[in-house]
């Protein structure tokens, strides 16, 4: 079945270039309509741009068009997760290019159609796509405003674009819409000069609340998702797997799956891979496969790791300086060190990795579960020998990523098997147990943090040094005047893969530096938020803080004994966020329950408010499960967690029953991120709850019953 076909056959309802097409001859060959081509570079230097014709075209990064129905279509290279993003660009579209949102159609991730991006993380969506798209559709109101001034004989100064018609302003009677002004036109242009955009007042779209265009499919089950999808003659793949990571494959007999009907058993080296029409009955021939596995002796688990960090992580970085650690040391009257841990953590998102696969006649065609459509098309074009042109990786909805589906070892896996069986269609779904082993966790880090402060708490000093956790959400923004941060990190300190989850490394950064600030304040007797107001510098961050603050209704007296209020205030993605939470200690069983949490960002311009505070609220309990209860358990290659049974996440009875999200008024600045700003300050927001609930100062993440208990004894 050709690529072309199989969109036919399929979803799509969308043009669709036949196989080979390269984007130049995709865009001569669409119908009718007005097509605005744009890229991150052009953005820069917009103002120097002229008119192309289409057979000009540089390379771009998206392009909408204005169809001869009068609809509109968006191509991004970014892809739809769960973050909202098809709806917050569509908004923009909508908004500048004086159309409803039902009206815009967005085309994301699909290598054949949209122009190429390098992926969907680090919430730099909004940030930096968000401006070109507003731009385009900018551009193309005011080509329509001009053909409507062809059209109607009227100069473009007295005409007025809205809701996808173009009016006389003297004369509303005097109009054409967006449909009738593209039948039978074929224009082709990219950004000529810096187009006008509409200021914060005059929004009607952006910064109003919206339902998420997805979902109605979503809750109806239309949404389709990578193992969702069905073939002609798909057959299942189930992988033999080692028992841990590095083991060698010292034998292996498939005779038994072999005898069974229906079933195919393909062998590579050490991949072996059992394939039937059935998934449940290629899981048990996958089951009959008898191997023997040499494995790696142990040198950490999850309790020694931290020993093994320290002792391996010993290349140094120093990413931020100021003044003198010896002045600030002599300048302090109180001196603090501590050492703060955090284990592995798993993205555990409901969806695993999947990926269903054709391979026929030298072309690939693939949906797959990737944050990085592009990057999965040149991964599998340099597996399968081909060029890139010949790999299509087809749009799909994400089922949650967080950073993990960046990587791409299910594709690759799904395309080898593919090539093995050519002409057939093949799935690969991964189980949970297969999910954790292959997941590229959060890594396990350190971070040691030397400071001093004078009596009436202002920090003179500040040594951080972060082992594995990388240098994101360092920023001294506290301005301290004798500061360094210096990271730490190495050559085979990890066992199997660790890579981005959500904010990568500063979950564990902010923690460290919030719990530490609030261990200064305690000291000298100072109201937590006090003592950060005293130190902070950056405007932005106190308007997160004070906003917080405001809204939970902080107070210098301290609630009863058992109940503690935590704060937690850190920057990422542009975006300045604080978390303010309530807790509940039984101090019998070192039980935690969090009844409240409010979060106040600064995060400039928000598109849709709800898509905002949805975010927000899922920061807050996916930063709940890294807080209190997530850890892999482990024994060097060997990964024990398995499954939801011994890798706990929140449940429905764990979520604090209010969550609060506020954002700082600052629609006339530019947007900043809000995928994972907020869920940066969990963990420091609970610990610092736990202590004034209790006098329990846990210095290791996630903050279990047990870790409660041990510190209650030493405090």
């Amino acid at each position: 079945m050709k690529p072309d076909k199989i969109n036919e056959y399929y979803f799509h309802d969308f043009d669709t270039p036949p196989s080979g097409m390269d984007r130049r001859d995709f865009l001569r060959n669409l119908g009718g309509g007005v097509i605005i081509v744009f890229s991150l570079s052009q953005l820069s230097f917009i103002s120097g741009m002229k008119s192309r014709n289409e057979d000009e075209f540089p390379k771009f990064n998206a392009f909408l068009r204005v169809k001869e129905d009068g609809r509109v279509d968006c191509y991004s290279g970014k892809i739809e997760m769960g973050q909202g993003i098809n709806t917050s660009l569509a908004q923009t579209l909508a908004e500048e290019l004086e159309i409803g949102l039902d009206k815009v159609d967005m085309i994301m991730g699909e290598t054949d159609l949209v122009p190429h991006d390098d992926g969907t993380w680090g919430s730099m969506t909004t940030r930096f796509h968000d401006p070109l798209i507003r731009a385009a559709a900018a551009e193309a109101r005011i080509v329509l405003i001009e053909l409507a001034s062809e059209a109607l004989k009227i100069p473009v100064a007295e005409l007025v674009a809205e809701n996808g018609v173009v009016y006389a302003k003297a004369d509303k009677n005097k109009k054409i819409t967006y449909a009738e002004l593209t039948k039978g036109q074929k224009i082709v242009r990219s950004l000529s000069e810096k187009p006008p955009l509409k200021k914060a007042a005059q929004h009607k779209i952006i910064g109003k609340s919206f339902l998420r265009t997805d979902a109605v499919k979503k809750v109806t089950g239309k949404a389709l998702y990578s193992a969702d999808i069905r073939l002609p003659g798909l057959l299942y793949a189930k992988i033999v797997r080692p028992p841990a990571h590095g083991a060698k494959l010292t034998s292996v007999d498939t005779s038994a799956a072999e005898a069974k009907p229906g079933v195919k058993v393909f062998k590579d080296g050490d991949f072996v891979v059992v394939l039937h029409a059935n998934p449940e009955k290629a899981e048990e021939a996958r089951n009959l496969v008898k191997t023997n596995w040499e494995l790696q002796p142990s040198k950490a688990d999850n309790e020694t790791i931290f020993a093994h960090i320290l002792k391996t992580a010993t290349q140094s970085n120093t990413r931020h300086k100021g003044g003198n650690l010896e002045t600030g040391k002599k300048e302090s009257e109180i001196l603090f060190s501590n050492e703060y841990l955090d284990g592995y953590k798993a993205h555990a998102s409901i969806e695993t990795h999947a990926a269903t696969a054709l391979y026929e006649k030298g072309e690939l065609t693939i949906w797959a579960s990737s944050q990085t459509p592009f990057g999965t098309r040149q991964e599998l074009a340099d597996l399968l020998k081909l060029p890139k042109e010949k790999i299509h990786v087809k749009q799909i909805f994400l089922g949650g990523g967080f950073g993990g589906k960046i990587y791409n070892r299910q594709a690759t896996e799904a395309a080898r098997i593919a090539k093995m069986v050519e002409g057939t269609p093949v799935q690969i779904s991964w189980t949970r147990q297969e999910e954790f082993m292959y997941d590229m966790f959060r890594s396990a880090a350190v971070v040691k943090i030397n400071s001093g402060i004078t009596k009436d708490g202002i920090i003179k000093y500040w040594d951080f040094n972060t082992y594995c956790a990388g240098d994101r959400g360092t920023d001294p923004f506290y301005g301290f005047p004798n500061h360094q941060t210096v990271t730490w990190n190495g050559k085979d300190i990890h066992p199997f893969g660790t890579g981005a989850w959500r904010a990568p490394g500063n979950p564990t950064n902010t923690f460290a530096r919030e719990s530490h600030m609030d261990i200064m304040a305690h000291k000298i007797g100072m109201d937590p938020l006090e003592f950060r107001l005293k130190n902070l510098k950056d405007p932005r961050a106190i308007n997160s803080l004070k906003l917080a603050a405001e809204k939970f209704g902080w107070t210098k007296a301290k609630p009863p004994k058992g109940t503690g209020r935590g704060i937690a205030l850190g920057i990422d993605a542009g975006t300045f966020a604080t978390i303010i939470v309530e807790v509940t200690v039984n101090e019998k069983t070192g039980e935690v329950k969090v009844n409240r949490a409010v979060v106040g960002q600064d995060m400039g311009q928000v598109i849709n408010p709800e898509g905002a505070a949805i975010q927000a609220e899922g920061c807050v309990n996916m930063g709940l499960g890294y807080s209190l209860y997530e850890d892999i358990e482990f024994n060097w290659g060997k990964v024990i967690s398995s499954n939801f049974n011994n890798y706990s996440l929140p449940l429905f009875s764990n979520i604090p029953p209010v969550i609060e999200s506020y954002t700082v008024a600052a629609q006339d600045e530019p947007p900043q991120g809000g995928g994972e700003p907020a869920i940066i300050c969990m963990g420091g927001a609970v610990a610092n709850a736990v202590f004034e609930a209790c006098g329990a100062r846990v210095f290791r993440l996630p903050i279990t019953p047990e870790r409660i208990l041990e510190a209650l004894k030493k405090a």
